[in-house]
């Protein structure tokens, strides 16, 4: 049997009106059109609904068994093919999980967890770790939002620049290239250098920019994070390029110096990315409005590179 969803809607209103003209001016059409809606209904329930007593209609027993049932159905029915676009935060309950990279995770995650617990107390934050093989879990939605260098990759995948930052070379204190007046780009390349790739590249753009100008240099080692290349140079004379947001904290936790990048080199951006499924999303869209706020506010301090 192929069921009318407008049904539901007339037969709620026939009930609570107890008439035809009534229920045919709650849903604003004519008392013709509604007395078929109650012909088709009486023929579906097999039950007459609304019998004529006098003047007026007095609903079936079975009607008024199923009054509340009809009208709660409907309200159902019609939050879930027109929800609400209003947000109570205090009542949210639900986990998002986040892949972002992990400097990107130290940097901006514990301004977005702040916010997070004071707005919607409910809600959870998942950050997980960025994979050494591209894989598509905003697609799947196993990922709510990510946060990393890479811009589209997909198009349902929606992406949003919302920072970036220059690149720097960090060095430990007491390095030789410290003690240089300026740093030029023969010198940078002759260095010792490690790379940050969680695929183990060894090989980026800087290597690019190098070959421009003739010049190679010496990789001996990758990291695959960031704060664990940091640890490679503080005891020693290797060098890491990397973004000066994500370098300016290591510089002061870890003793290291950062010192200009002596290339035509294009900032590193920072992307927040999600699956279009999400835009119009209420609770996505406000995780996407702290996500951004904490990112840009965490990259945007000052420039601490020495002279």
């Amino acid at each position: 049997m192929q069921l009318d969803l407008n049904l539901l809607a007339a037969l709620d209103a026939l009930l609570e009106e107890g008439s035809v003209a009534g229920a045919a001016d709650r849903l604003h059409v004519t008392a013709p059109a509604m007395s078929r809606s109650l012909g088709r209904i009486r023929r579906t329930t097999g039950d007459q609904i609304l019998v004529r007593t006098g003047r007026t209609m007095t609903p079936t027993p079975y009607a008024i068994a199923v009054r509340e049932q009809v009208h709660d159905l409907l309200q159902q029915v019609r939050g879930v093919l027109a929800p609400s676009r209003e947000l109570d935060l205090a009542t949210l309950e639900r986990t998002f999980t986040l892949r972002w990279h992990d400097a990107l995770v130290a940097l901006g995650g514990p301004t977005l967890l702040a916010a997070v617990r004071e707005q919607a107390p409910g809600v959870r934050l998942r950050f997980i770790a960025e994979s050494s093989i591209d894989t598509p879990e905003l697609r799947r939605g196993e990922v709510d939002l990510a946060a990393n260098a890479d811009g589209p990759a997909a198009p349902e995948i929606r992406a949003e620049r919302v920072a970036e930052t220059r690149h720097v070379v960090v060095v430990r204190r007491g390095h030789p290239l410290t003690r240089l007046k300026a740093v030029g780009a023969a010198r940078y390349a002759a260095a010792e250098h490690v790379t940050v790739s969680r695929r183990g590249r060894l090989g980026n753009v800087l290597d690019d920019a190098l070959a421009r100008l003739d010049l190679t240099r010496h990789v001996v080692a990758t990291a695959p994070t960031e704060r664990a290349a940091f640890e490679f140079v503080r005891g020693s004379d290797l060098v890491v390029t990397a973004p000066e947001s994500t370098a300016r904290s290591a510089a002061a936790d870890l003793g290291l110096v950062l010192l200009p990048l002596p290339l035509d080199l294009p900032p590193a951006p920072v992307y927040l990315s999600w699956h279009q499924r999400y835009d119009t999303d209420p609770a996505h869209v406000w995780l996407r409005d702290l996500a951004r706020a904490a990112l840009t506010g965490a990259m945007s301090g000052p420039s601490r590179t020495a002279p």
